[in-house]
């Protein structure tokens, strides 16, 4: 079976951002079942494709709303406005339907198509339309943009994210109706994208990594360690939750690290809050914490960082929010959504260092149950076995 997984932005192997760890597990699984796939897609500026023989590059773009200047954010507005597109899908029309489509015919034939989230499907709609094709839906998307609505700090701001939500729904309910299968990364994620019936959907326990972690001794320098891109809604919308409401109740001299990207606005008076920026290494950066918080309050899908938190074996305090999509919790894992009682497991865990467990039976269950979703995907395309695995 020859697939093309259309995304926003290709693979160029540095997975920096929770979508982006997802699309490589997808890809690889899709691959482990036996498909060819091909992506396309844009690159973010001056990184190639890490595998440019199976990719698609239609271009460099840099859609991150966050850092784009006053100029670049009215033209993105000025082109949803006027294609009635959402603002997220806006910001890829930096080529023509034409062009897509000749790139897409100069390197067929194609099977299907794996239609990676709304962005680029959304995009390139009408394009993508003449072949059978598998949904990914990475999130709820309309039901982001309502929360970032609420969430908003100025009567525009909540104006265009309620356009977003609309045009969201309205996109989604026509994905899931043309896709032969969808694939969530949520287990609740189905039922609120209308599609909950085995036969039409199936969640996709997601890995981080190819193989699982090694257990090895770490070498505790902080007391909690946050990483993230901060400036994507949903994920500011926890942190915010956290600096508000938690980070008060924690005694002076706790320590707490947040990398990632970071709004200028978002700030604490605790003494013991270090704003650290980027990280040359991700995994040895939480790796260095006693606990991790684990502070989803917002958005649906899965939370990746829940994930590997769990691959690696680390003790972490979690909101309810952060488990969506996840069956299994590990014995050092406490769950609550209390301000008061969350600082207080997190002073707990960091009290006792090395509680960790070996996260490789997890991984392992993790990546069993991904296979065989995806398996059920590929069937559910209705192309017969000889076909689908020639």
């Amino acid at each position: 079976m020859n697939l093309l997984f259309a995304t926003s932005i290709v693979p160029d192997g540095a997975a920096a951002s929770g979508y982006e760890i997802a699309n490589a597990a997808i890809i690889d699984a899709l691959r482990r079942a036996g498909a060819s796939v091909t992506v396309i897609g844009f690159t973010w500026p001056g990184k190639p494709p890490i595998d440019p023989d199976a990719t698609i590059v239609l271009g460099s773009v840099d859609v991150r709303t966050q850092g784009a200047s006053v100029g670049q954010k009215l033209a993105w507005m000025a082109r949803a406005l006027a294609s009635g597109l959402t603002f997220s899908s806006a910001k890829l029309r930096i080529v023509s339907e034409q062009v897509v489509r000749d790139a897409i015919r100069r390197t067929g034939p194609f099977d299907a198509y794996v239609l990676n989230s709304v962005q680029f499907a959304g995009a390139f709609e009408r394009v993508l339309a003449d072949r059978p094709a598998l949904f990914v839906a990475h999130n709820v998307e309309q039901n982001s943009a309502l929360e970032n609505a609420e969430a908003a700090s100025s009567p525009v701001q909540r104006l265009l994210f309620r356009r977003e939500a609309r045009l969201l729904k309205a996109l989604e309910a026509r994905l899931c109706a043309r896709a032969r299968f969808v694939f969530t990364l949520a287990e609740e994620d189905r039922a609120a994208l209308g599609v909950a019936s085995d036969a039409r959907s199936v969640a996709l326990p997601l890995i981080t990594t190819a193989s699982a972690p090694a257990k090895t001794p770490r070498n505790i320098d902080c007391d909690a360690a946050l990483i993230g891109t901060w400036t994507w809604q949903p994920n500011r919308i926890g942190l915010e939750w956290f600096l508000r409401h938690v980070v008060p109740y924690l005694p002076g001299d706790f320590r707490i690290r947040i990398a990632g990207n970071a709004p200028a606005d978002l700030s604490s008076s605790h003494p013991g809050v270090q704003f650290v920026g980027r990280v040359p290494d991700a995994q040895a950066f939480v790796r260095n914490a006693a606990v991790i918080p684990l502070i989803s309050t917002a958005g649906s899908g899965v939370q990746l960082k829940t994930i590997e938190t769990f691959e690696l074996g680390l003790p972490s305090v979690a909101t309810s929010r952060s488990l969506r999509g996840i069956a299994y919790r590990p014995s050092n894992c406490v769950v609550t959504d209390e301000p008061k009682a969350f600082a207080a497991a997190l002073v707990e865990a960091a009290s006792r260092p090395g509680a960790d467990v070996d996260g490789s039976a997890f991984h392992a269950r993790q990546m069993k149950a991904l296979d065989a979703a995806v398996a059920k995907g590929l069937k559910a395309l209705g192309l017969s076995r000889q076909e689908a695995f020639a």
